[in-house]
């Protein structure tokens, strides 16, 4: 069976954690994966793939850049297939005080969460709406929601995204495209995790962060969602986690 043959599930910002974990899954159901990140090792997770029985093409890419997510998109439906689902997860996740947040970091924030999504979205929408199917999920946090102490760039960048989100699923909806927003209020589990938020890490004790093969399972679910039961918003939590 050649790449051509199976369905294709594009994944922007696989990284090491739930991007990873995501591909895996969709691995799992027989899909081709096409995995993006701007920087970083991707060949682990293509032999992770590969040793589901699927199969996996590697790319760096920055989402965030309109021609480099043009190219991307081209190349994939050219080279591999229709792209079946896309999911967006980008992070870009930073903590600094009001007066400590420079223009720089607000502005490289904002285009991770936002601008990118916005780009990928609309690439893929292009694709999706000529064949009136697709689904197109986004990785939201509990900034989405909320804005927190020191957080002001994270959730801006992350509100934004979740407004793109919502005005895409009630565009495309209609006309075939499942929009899905997951919101992630909680720490996922990850090394980078836990050397960013040491003190809030330890403390979330048993089952208190979030296993990133557990909420991968969301997405798979939200793919394979009946169009007359279409879920947009989902959060996700562990079970000790005030809201």
């Amino acid at each position: 069976m050649t790449t051509k043959d199976k369905p294709v599930a594009l994944i922007i910002g696989a990284g090491d954690h739930l991007g990873s974990a995501i591909a895996r899954r969709f691995a799992k159901e027989g899909f081709h994966l096409v995995v993006t990140r701007r920087r970083g090792d991707l060949d682990l997770l293509s032999s992770e793939i590969q040793a589901l029985g699927s199969s996996a093409t590697a790319i760096h890419s920055d989402a965030r850049d309109e021609d480099q997510v043009i190219e991307l998109v081209e190349r994939v439906e050219s080279e591999h297939g229709p792209i079946r689902v896309a999911v967006f997860n980008v992070g870009g996740n930073v903590r600094f005080d009001i007066c400590e947040t420079s223009t720089r970091v607000y502005r490289k924030v904002w285009e991770m969460c936002a601008l990118a999504g916005f780009l990928v979205g609309r690439e893929v929408a292009k694709k999706m709406l000529q064949r009136n199917e697709g689904t197109l999920l986004f990785t939201g946090a509990s900034a989405s929601l909320r804005g927190g102490r020191g957080f002001a760039a994270f959730a801006g960048g992350k509100h934004a995204l979740r407004a793109l989100a919502q005005s895409m699923a009630r565009e495309l909806g209609p006309q075939g495209i499942h929009v899905a927003h997951v919101v992630v209020d909680g720490l996922i589990r990850n090394e980078a995790t836990a050397e960013f938020l040491p003190d809030l890490y330890a403390s979330k004790g048993e089952d208190g962060i979030i296993e990133p093969d557990e909420l991968a399972e969301i997405y798979w679910q939200l793919h394979n969602q009946p169009r007359s039961a279409w879920t947009f918003e989902l959060d996700a939590r562990p079970f000790s986690e005030n809201w």
